[in-house]
């Protein structure tokens, strides 16, 4: 059928429109989440800038540091989403399967922070053993020791999204993420500076603010699932303390893959800001803009690869081989497409960009401000691959394939972008914009090896796609 029947005399409504509301209507608030959560650690570093810039640079070492584990933590915590949207697909009212996945979700949140904490407890001898300046490491590990307590809820709040979003219904993670980033402003204000008759704690007081937040997000979103009635029934926590232990491992194998794609991912753009320090101080400053204006744009295709999840492990779940290969191709080509106006902007008004970041007319900041361009030039380039990557990541992840994608992933990022990255900054000479086509390149190899593994999912299903 090229058409659905909406009603009794009302015209046929084409399925990929039906597809393309359907994926919008599931994306834009996960989207606007994940812009609150990056305004969160926006917000921090914004205001630790105000302190000093030595607190700023504790800061950004011991965010740096905390950031790796807490990517690897949510890539477990991600697999949620698949395997809640199957059951659904399956069967819409499979209460008992979504109930298992979300308790052992919860326990497999548990089991993760438990190392995370371990290892961020000794984060000041970890920052000596890398060579950083001792009074700066024993400011971030002040910061860490009261940051590291927001892991937990944050796991917790992102399987709780997970449920909410596979039951199509993500609105109430996003209402209650922009309260918590207006309250953790609020916080950062009064336990940074000490204001409200709060002492002045510094930066370990932002520590403390961003941990309370997180854990108003899980129990906002506690709240929501305990009172609303299209979710109380399934009845989270109802025994939660009962093992699931084949539950449990079925989630650990479907995410420790998705952690290790994310994990490689973030690591590589790490490696990129330690070669740009390497280059010099110009370089590290324009990168820094660059990466976080290509970060903000990154947002949407990373939405749009959580919402394919759903759409596309529904559809796998019910066995529709059409509906899989509309929800694919619908967000892919809304990704690509969002991107593809990205890069345009990037390269037609990267001053209008920059100036949201530094101060275009202050001639201190031309040497920075003209590499930005330059980075951004490039940046401009990565666009479409990085979305490409992004979605179709979420496309496979919706049929529970993320082993080879994870494979994929150490090849493009690990075996030729950062080498190809390290070459062409040095040896060939090109500095920073060898640093960024090294990128390019890895996120481009990425992209093209993920969409062949989905043009040949046929061989994933039991069924052809």
């Amino acid at each position: 059928m090229t058409a659905l029947v909406s009603g009794a005399g009302a015209p046929p409504v084409n399925p990929w429109f039906a597809e393309a509301r359907a994926t919008l209507a599931l994306a834009w608030p996960m989207i606007l989440t994940n812009l609150a959560q990056t305004a969160m650690t926006a917000t921090d570093v914004m205001m630790m800038g105000r302190l000093s810039p030595q607190a700023l640079a504790a800061g950004t070492l011991g965010h740096n540091l905390y950031f790796l584990p807490i990517i690897f933590g949510l890539g477990l915590m991600l697999a949620t989403s698949p395997m809640m949207a199957s059951a659904l697909g399956r069967r819409q009212r499979s209460l008992r399967d979504v109930r298992r996945t979300v308790r052992q979700g919860l326990w497999l949140a548990i089991a993760v922070c438990v190392p995370i904490w371990l290892l961020l407890w000794h984060s000041e001898a970890i920052l000596n053993a890398m060579g950083q300046q001792p009074e700066l490491s024993r400011m971030a590990a002040g910061y860490i020791g009261a940051l590291q307590w927001a892991a937990l809820p944050f796991f917790g709040y992102i399987v709780l999204r997970s449920f909410i979003s596979a039951l199509e219904r993500p609105g109430w993670a996003l209402v209650i993420a922009f309260v918590c980033v207006a309250f953790n402003v609020l916080a950062n204000w009064a336990l940074m500076f000490g204001h409200l008759g709060f002492p002045a704690l510094g930066i370990v007081g932002s520590g403390i603010a961003t941990t309370l937040a997180s854990a108003m997000m899980f129990g906002g979103l506690v709240l929501v699932v305990t009172l609303d009635r299209n979710f109380r029934r399934y009845q989270l926590f109802g025994r939660f303390w009962r093992p699931d232990w084949p539950r449990f491992f079925g989630l650990l194998k479907l995410g420790l893959p998705v952690a290790g794609i994310l994990t490689f991912e973030v690591s590589i753009f790490n490696a990129a800001a330690f070669l740009m320090g390497l280059i010099d101080a110009v370089s590290l400053a324009a990168h820094a803009i660059a990466i976080q204006i290509a970060s903000i744009s990154f947002m949407v295709p990373m939405g749009l690869s959580q919402a394919v999840t759903v759409r596309v492990g529904r559809a796998y779940g019910a066995m529709n081989a059409e509906a899989v290969t509309r929800a694919g191709w619908t967000a892919f080509v809304m990704g690509v497409s969002f991107m593809a106006c990205m890069a345009l902007l990037m390269l037609a008004a990267p001053h209008l960009l920059i100036g949201a970041f530094v101060n275009l007319d202050d001639p201190k900041n031309a040497a920075v401000i003209a590499m930005a361009v330059s980075f951004l030039a490039c940046a401009a380039l990565f666009q479409i691959v990085d979305g490409a990557q992004a979605v179709a990541a979420g496309m496979l992840r919706g049929l529970h394939d993320t082993t080879v994608p994870m494979i994929y992933a150490a090849l493009g990022y690990w075996g030729v972008g950062l080498p190809l990255s390290v070459a062409l900054a040095f040896p060939f000479g090109l500095a920073g914009v060898g640093v960024w086509l090294g990128l390019f390149s890895g996120l481009a190899i990425v992209s093209v090896m993920l969409i062949g593994r989905w043009l040949n999912r046929g061989k994933l299903t039991s069924f052809s796609a």
